[in-house]
């Protein structure tokens, strides 16, 4: 059997506030596509599929769509897991109906203790919970993810069939794994830790939660990694599938290409806006710059946004060179006052954005202040 591993798809993430949905869009697409090319039998989504319990609509609409596009119009078996950014109830919603197209998704510990089993293999999916989830269901005092992960896979064992292989798909935080920026941090004290161990009785573990498939180097446990980078600690990962064959017992990882990447590049004010220097850079990618420059430029952001429309933020290798001088601030109307110290602060002035913030805030902050006066 061949199986297609992805995971963290985190439809209607936002990087640095720019809209990600048209990205994502693309890069399921891409992972359709690579599917097809490959002739997988199923494909796995090991949680994570929203980046937000109460998703937007356009974030749902998305994945309804992939979904469909994956399921119904492919006809290609989809297994999935809820993860810690997904909430169960509203991702389950529709499940009755799902298995009679062969879409599986699990949201509960109950629901990992029904294997699916396609061709030559037996899947288990074990969605994210809590240790109160665990504590509740086996009413036992489980009070770690270690112990309620290991308490599950106890329950699994009479349930694998010898005359098939066994893949465990799950989202936790196997040891020994290393995090990425974007992926939120759920343990207290490193007791969310899972032993690799818990995982023995198993051929395969499809992983979900760390963003990176450098996370964990071991030759069946896998994270697939995010198909985009979500942060900029990111920036230098490779990003992609796992395509798995239970046959052959072979995992290979196959690239993607995203719409518009992620760099970093440290460099000078007077490099950045030198035509010879950016027109070979691909503009329309997220960039991350370190100013090498050491003294105050006016109005630096703006400058760079008319070359570099997606700036996720600019740094200061050194830091500029300022006056030593006191910040006074007279007595003005908030909005000058703000104008005042941010100058004072960044050397720049506020972009028309900006700006209307402010006076939409101070707007609102005046309009309550007369409804509660007395």
């Amino acid at each position: 059997m061949r199986i297609l591993h992805t995971a963290d798809w985190h439809i209607g993430k936002k990087l640095h506030g720019y809209d990600l949905l048209d990205d994502q869009r693309a890069i399921i697409d891409q992972i359709i596509k690579i599917a097809l090319d490959q002739q997988v039998d199923a494909i796995v989504v090991a949680g994570d599929l929203y980046d937000r319990s109460v998703p937007a609509v356009e974030a749902v609409k998305l994945l309804n769509e992939k979904i469909a596009t994956i399921n119904l119009d492919h006809k290609l078996p989809l297994l999935a897991i809820s993860g810690n950014h997904d909430s169960p109830i509203r991702l389950e919603t529709g499940k009755q109906w799902f298995i009679g197209t062969q879409f599986h998704l699990a949201t509960s510990i109950a629901d990992s203790l029904q294997p699916v089993t396609i061709a030559d293999t037996q899947f288990f999916l074990l969605p994210y919970f809590e240790p109160i989830e665990a504590r509740l269901y086996f009413d036992e005092p489980i009070t770690t993810i270690a112990q309620g992960v290991a308490r599950v896979i106890d329950e699994m064992k009479p349930l694998l069939d010898p005359t098939k292989k066994h893949v465990l798909v799950t989202h936790f935080f196997a040891a020994g794994s290393s995090q990425t920026d974007s992926e939120t941090k759920i343990q207290v004290g490193g007791l969310d830790s899972v032993p690799l161990d818990v995982f023995a009785p198993f051929d395969r573990v499809l992983l979900g939660h760390l963003h990176s498939k450098h996370a964990l180097h071991h030759p069946t446990i896998k994270y697939s990694g995010a198909p985009l980078k979500y942060s900029l600690s990111e920036w230098q990962d490779e990003k992609g599938v796992y395509v798995i064959d239970t046959s052959a017992d072979s995992c290979t990882f196959i690239s993607l290409t995203p719409k518009r990447d992620l760099f970093a590049l440290a460099a000078s004010f007077a490099e950045l806006t030198d035509p010879a220097f950016y027109l070979p850079l691909d503009r329309n990618a997220f960039w991350h710059f370190t100013l090498t420059d050491r003294a105050i430029i006016p109005n630096m952001m703006n400058q760079l946004r008319k070359i570099y429309p997606t700036i996720l933020a600019v740094e200061r290798l050194d830091g500029p060179i300022r006056e030593k001088k006191q910040l006074t601030l007279k007595e003005n109307d908030p909005q000058t006052l703000i104008q005042t110290f941010f100058h004072e602060m960044t050397g720049e002035q506020l972009m028309d954005a900006q700006q209307q913030w402010i006076d939409q805030g101070l707007s609102e902050v005046l309009t309550t202040e007369k409804r509660v006066e007395p």
